[in-house]
Formats: structure tokens, C-alpha cells, sequence
């Protein structure tokens, strides 16, 4: 059974950092591609981040451009978003997704058949 957990959300003041981390089991990250997407209260589902089943290309939303990294650990078999120079809007339940058949790199969450359960980020202003 493939399984998503992530951890490292919490309250942090503007300006601040975060490293979010997604743990997998069941299944090797290094065959899949990934993605982070958040969502904010009354608002949809919106993409972050994703890398390519590769690990060699990245792509991110504009509004997390040059702040955010998405990496990922193939020994720890997980998958990570660093996220500096936080801001309030930045405040979301952030998800991790996975996907082991579909493509190589996705933005769209309906590429994405497994997902964690979310991990709260606030950012205070």
C-alpha cells in the first residue's frame, strides 16, 4: 500500500522559513513524478511546485518563483519543499502528490493519483 505523509508545517512569522517534508512507503519516489499543491481556506486547490519523474526538471507557480525549492531524497524516499522569504499569503494546507503512471512532470492535480493528508503552513504578518 502506497502511502504519503507529510510533516514540517507550523506558525511562522513573515520572512520566515519552512521545510516541508513527504515521506513515501510502498512505492520508490525516484520512479514517479511529484508535486506539491496548497490550499487556502475558500479557495481551491492551487499548484506549487513539481519535479519531473527524472529529478532533473522543476517547475514552479509564479507566485513561489526564486522562494520556494522542491527536491527530493531517493536513499530517504522523500520528497521536499523549502519555502523561504514566507509570506502571509502563503497560508494553506500544503499537499504532496505522487504519480507513478501518467507522465513525466505534471501542474495539473488531476494528474495525481496519490496524495498526502496536508500539513498546515501559517504565515503571521
Amino acid at each position: 500500500q502506497i502511502q504519503l505523509v507529510e510533516s514540517g508545517g507550523g506558525l511562522v512569522q513573515a520572512g520566515g522559513s519552512l521545510r516541508l517534508s513527504c515521506a513515501a512507503s510502498g512505492r520508490a519516489l525516484s520512479s514517479s513524478a511529484l508535486g506539491w499543491f496548497r490550499q487556502a481556506p475558500g479557495k481551491e486547490r492551487e499548484f506549487v511546485a513539481a519535479l519531473s519523474r527524472s529529478g532533473g526538471i522543476r517547475s514552479y507557480a509564479d507566485s513561489v518563483k526564486g522562494r520556494f525549492t522542491i527536491s527530493r531524497d531517493n536513499a530517504e524516499n522523500t520528497l521536499y519543499l523549502q519555502m523561504n522569504s514566507l509570506k502571509p499569503e502563503d497560508t494553506a494546507v500544503y499537499y504532496c502528490a505522487a504519480d507513478w503512471s501518467r507522465g513525466f512532470l505534471h501542474r495539473d492535480d488531476d494528474k495525481y493519483d496519490y496524495w498526502g493528508q496536508g500539513t498546515q503552513v501559517t504565515v503571521s504578518s
